[in-house]
């Protein structure tokens, strides 16, 4: 297939890029590289630097077609801060993802692969969290999401274009080559990595007195090469599942002390950290219920557990000392 993949040079994008190109796909990448990192895109890929709702962008992108799907990873992400900015997020995430409909609409691309969150949830009734639960979100990331999926039903519904929506939980974890590198890191383990590092002051644990057992946030933490592949299976079952949504999880949850105690012991380096207040918008609970994804899709977790995940993400790190700063990180060619 020929693929446009948005958000391409991100964490989550690059490594889609680089399982498709492994996979005989032809890669178009747009990403605007604010949060994104040229090396990060695989070679073989052609990038298109832009802004995602820019007209004159997106038909440069389209001039590069014709495209027999789009993967739509670009998004603002960070919730926090869609608490306090909410028009951000509802312009990049809603508003500039139209944008991007529309011109495949224009230019009849009718497959689409979403990338969603399990923050459209909000606050679980029940754990592990499937796709029937409520969506309620708590914060404007997740409410932005939601509402781009309830656009993609209605899309479908009046033009016939075939969606998946990948409702990710947290994605951690790296690949030979590519692995997290943001100007502002918020996500935990590359964060925890850092302060073991040394490269950052010690790690600021938000909240610790939430209902979990030991009163830290628990999570779902899965392999970012997982949720590359399951991308793939998509691709190849689009045509017939025609819109479908599904949870990518490993249906374990872990509380960030126990994300620091697997750092300690698989590392055998002490994280230094210190409690902080909770931040706005993060539900106490997120585990992921993936039945669905593997009886539709057959996907299964291929590197499960937290150890597998520590590992590759510390050793792409000793290798990427300055992320994609670093001397040898890949370029775009």
């Amino acid at each position: 297939m020929r693929l446009l993949i948005t958000g391409g040079a991100g964490y989550i994008g690059s490594v889609v890029a680089e399982l498709s190109v492994a996979a005989g796909h032809q890669v178009v990448v747009l990403d605007d590289l604010r949060a994104g990192n040229r090396a990060a895109v695989p070679p073989g890929c052609t990038l298109v630097v832009g802004a995602l709702g820019d007209p004159g962008v997106l038909e440069r992108c389209f001039a590069l077609g014709p495209f027999d799907a789009v993967l739509h990873l670009a998004a603002e992400a960070a919730i926090e801060p869609s608490v306090t900015d909410p028009a951000l997020y509802f312009k990049v995430n809603l508003v500039d993802g139209l944008a991007l409909l529309d011109a495949m609409r224009a230019h009849g691309v009718e497959r689409l692969v979403f990338s969603s969150t399990a923050a459209t949830y909000g606050e679980p009734q029940t754990t592990p969290i499937d796709e029937d639960h409520p969506q309620r979100p708590i914060n404007a990331y997740g409410e932005s999401k939601l509402m781009f999926e309830t656009c993609l039903r209605w899309y479908h519904r009046a033009y016939g274009l075939r969606a998946v929506s990948f409702r990710y939980f947290n994605a951690a974890g790296a690949t030979e080559h590519r692995g997290e590198a943001r100007p502002h890191e918020t996500h935990l383990l590359p964060l925890v990595l850092e302060a073991v590092a040394g490269r950052r002051p010690p790690l600021r644990v938000f909240g610790t007195d939430y209902p979990t057992p030991d009163g830290t946030c628990v999570r779902d933490y899965v392999h970012v090469v997982d949720i590359a592949r399951a991308h793939l299976l998509a691709l190849e079952r689009i045509d017939e599942l025609g819109l479908s949504w599904f949870n990518i999880g490993s249906e374990t949850g872990y509380s960030v002390r126990q994300v620091i105690e697997t750092v300690e012991s698989t590392l055998g380096r002490k994280v230094p950290w210190e409690p902080a207040g909770r931040r706005r918008g993060d539900p106490a609970v997120l585990v992921a219920s993936a039945e669905r994804l593997r009886q539709q899709l057959g996907w299964a977790p291929q590197r499960p557990g937290l150890v597998p995940i520590v590992e590759s993400a510390w050793s792409w790190r000793e290798r990427h000392p300055q992320g994609y700063r670093s001397p040898r990180s890949e370029a775009v060619s």
